[in-house]
């Protein structure tokens, strides 16, 4: 009997490490990033396929010092709307953090999305955890240089739509909205996410080029700029959020992009929703692998065998 409880008690002791590691997990997950268009964070993050091979990624990669894992964690905490105060010219893709410093590079190679001005279009933003708040869209002016660094003033003093508590749907938001009509080749559009479930606010840069004159007010379409190596097609997806701008958008769901008519090897389309990077504490940085479901449910059945098998040997 003595050996018994010996053993069931090693057993006891090797699994609880493994035990707490499974909770411990169990809550962290995911926070966010636009993927279509794509953002230069989950472009260049190992989730972007061939778009982090890019030599605009490549050259992030390297002044990052570290891969860009953590891609959903770009948040900043107790901004409460001060972004323009908060957040300094030069630094508005890293949303002044150390750990995303690569993404201010300024250079006009960076992974693209093509669009078409005027046209109606669906921001895909993938997130694992639904938090309150709002979005702000905003397209950098007309004149502006992606040769240099991004600064408050390339961008309108006002967002060209907002969309505030979307539903979460399918591990992404959708935000529905209208593109300004007089922007022609690679613009930026930069996304704010104003939490109000927690204190952060996301930050993201979404490189996209317009064609030289408009073609139309289709959704995506249109020849891409010879600066864009990696150019894709936005695609349209039902809205999920209440979306404002102040261009109304048409009613029903939005066209279905129309595709270059030869696509080279690098366009390819970001995923619509990735697997979750980081943790779930309010101003973290690190990253906790999630635990799926059956995970947790191997740990209560551990659990439970090893309460039982105690109680038995008493």
């Amino acid at each position: 009997m003595t050996a018994h409880r010996t053993a069931t008690a090693a057993a006891v002791a090797a699994a609880a490490p493994l035990l707490l590691l499974t909770w411990a997990a169990g809550p962290a997950q995911a926070h966010g990033a636009p993927t279509d268009p794509v953002s230069r964070v989950v472009a260049c993050s190992p989730e972007g396929g061939g778009d982090n091979r890019t030599a605009a990624c490549r050259a992030a990669i390297a002044a990052n010092g570290a891969p860009f894992t953590a891609w959903d964690n770009l948040r900043v905490a107790g901004v409460n709307g001060r972004d323009r105060q908060v957040i300094p010219d030069g630094k508005l893709c890293s949303g002044n953090l150390p750990a995303y410093k690569g993404l201010d590079l300024a250079r006009a190679d960076w992974p693209s999305t093509r669009m078409t001005p005027g046209a109606a279009f669906t921001l895909s933003y993938s997130s694992t955890i639904p938090h309150t708040g709002t979005f702000k869209l905003y397209l950098s002016k007309p004149g502006y240089d992606p040769s240099k660094p991004l600064t408050w003033s390339d961008l309108p003093a006002k967002p060209f739509a907002t969309a505030t508590d979307p539903a979460l749907v399918k591990g992404a938001y959708r935000i529905r909205a209208t593109l300004p009509s007089d922007r022609t080749g690679r613009q930026m559009l930069y996304t704010i996410w104003q939490n109000t479930s927690t204190t952060d606010t996301y930050y993201s840069c979404s490189d996209v080029v317009f064609p030289a004159a408009a073609r139309g007010t289709g959704s995506g379409g249109g020849r891409a700029a010879t600066t864009a190596p990696v150019a894709r097609t936005t695609a349209s997806a039902t809205a999920a959020g209440k979306a404002t701008s102040p261009a109304k958008s048409p009613a029903g769901a939005s066209p279905t992009p129309s595709r270059p008519a030869t696509p080279s090897a690098s366009q390819v389309s970001a995923p619509d929703h990735l697997a979750p990077a980081a943790d779930n504490s309010s101003g973290g940085s690190g990253s906790l692998p999630l635990v799926a479901g059956a995970g947790g449910a191997a740990a209560l059945l551990l659990t439970a065998g090893v309460a039982l098998t105690l109680r038995r040997r008493r």
